[in-house]
């Protein structure tokens, strides 16, 4: 059985797809690629088909994440019935999931670093109109979170 995984930010052009990398290498790296599916979306449609912002990518490739492959796309009412886990990274874009779906739905929906093992923060922060140190924030609450989702998924046998 597969564990799928929706990361969704606001226009998923900088924190979700950074998420997705983080995710998806960590996921790789653990040899289940097979057994976990892993995507990103925003809760906008401003970016519909965009690579990630250029910061973005770069931060991510000096840690030796990829991200050129990700595309944006926005979240759908599909998405509630097709993943398991669908992680919001702030509580603005929590609300309108929650908007979306109501109670309707069988996946855990909620923050995603509800699950960082370390971190006191809440919600990976918008980097977008802010300096280079901002994609560097993002990065480290992601691999944070990530190593906590997956040690969740890992246990609960999902």
């Amino acid at each position: 059985m597969s564990t799928k995984v929706l990361f969704v930010c606001l226009g998923n052009i900088c924190r979700s797809p950074t998420a997705h990398g983080v995710f998806e290498k960590l996921v790789a790296d653990a040899g289940l690629q097979d057994s976990i599916q892993i995507d990103s979306a925003g809760t906008g449609d401003w970016h519909i088909g965009r690579a990630p912002d250029e910061r973005t990518l770069q931060a991510a490739s000096k840690r030796g994440y990829d991200l050129s492959n990700l595309r944006a796309r926005q979240v759908t009412s599909a998405d509630f019935q097709n993943f398991d886990y669908v992680l919001a990274m702030d509580k603005s874009n929590l609300k309108d999931l929650r908007a979306m779906t109501g109670d309707k739905t069988n996946c855990h929906v909620s923050l995603f670093l509800d699950f960082a093992e370390s971190s006191w923060k809440r919600e990976v922060p918008d980097p977008y109109y802010g300096g280079e140190d901002g994609f560097e924030t993002v990065l480290e609450l992601a691999e944070d979170g990530a190593r906590g989702l997956l040690a969740t998924i890992r246990s609960s046998g999902r």
